[in-house]
């Protein structure tokens, strides 16, 4: 009887798939049979990712999409389990993890390239928290959102860093203190996402909203980007003495003459991004 040939096992696709459209760079979270949740895995590739498109010229936005019925269900809880035997019940393990998710959602937001998010399904926990981490966010009609922690005895507090810089402070709270789910159309009306699409439609319409902002200049969007988180910490008095700072370096950029004068002699621009 001839020796059974051992199969060697099958290779298992990307955790996170990465490609582009026109200048737009799509990554898509690829763990649909985990409900995409944020392995350490998946968070350090998304953050390599950012890291690379960073410093890239020829990507303009990004769009941060899913597979599968979930956008995201949060962290990996079976992976953080699983550590509770460690000689620390897991306690250096769960700091790293945390750590390691907080350093990439500020990577979001330290981008000098929008970011927008194509929900699909349900965004909870650090799902949710990605979601309100992205500077623009699409969902579909059949999304929800929610920070369901407080069931299960862990309060969505990282999450709550991204949640409270979104919406309102009391719709905050009853998300965070109910952990109850809310509809893609609420979420609309309290400035979770931007705009809620037919089901199926959200990838499309997320790239479309980042093209829109990608024929801009590249220079004028990185440093707006960035003058609107920092402004947004101070107080009224110091935000417009920054911006108005901003302004007038802008003011300087060769692309600031150059759109002006187009206003000016009604043409198209041509940016230089710079």
């Amino acid at each position: 009887m001839p020796a059974q040939t051992a199969r060697a096992p099958a290779p298992q696709p990307p955790i996170l798939l990465r490609e582009k459209v026109g200048s737009i760079a799509v990554l898509t979270l690829n763990r649909p049979a985990a409900r995409n949740s944020l392995s350490e895995g998946l968070i350090a590739a998304l953050h390599d990712a950012l890291k690379e498109i960073h410093d890239d010229k020829a990507v303009r936005a990004v769009v941060i999409s899913a597979n599968g019925p979930a956008f995201s269900a949060g962290h990996d809880m079976k992976e953080l389990t699983a550590r509770r035997s460690d000689a620390d019940r897991g306690r250096a393990y769960f700091a790293e993890i945390m750590n390691a998710c907080s350093a990439m959602m500020q990577a979001i937001v330290y981008l000098p390239k929008p970011v927008v998010a194509a929900v699909q399904g349900i965004a909870t926990a650090a799902g949710c928290q990605l979601v309100a981490s992205c500077d623009l966010a699409v969902a579909s009609e059949a999304a929800a959102f929610a920070t369901p922690g407080v069931d299960i005895g862990l309060f969505c507090s990282t999450p709550m860093v991204a949640l409270s810089r979104n919406i309102p402070r009391k719709q905050a709270m009853e998300m965070l203190l109910t952990g109850e789910p809310v509809s893609a159309a609420t979420a609309k009306d309290i400035g979770l996402v931007n705009r809620v699409v037919t089901a199926g439609t959200e990838r499309e319409a997320a790239i479309a909203l980042a093209q829109k902002v990608a024929v801009k200049s590249a220079y004028t969007v990185k440093l707006g980007k960035e003058a609107f988180y920092r402004q947004a910490e101070m107080s009224l008095a110091d935000a417009y003495r920054f911006a108005a700072e901003v302004m007038t370096e802008n003011m300087m950029a060769r692309d600031a003459e150059e759109g002006i004068g187009a206003f000016i002699e009604k043409r198209e621009p041509k940016w230089q991004d710079k």
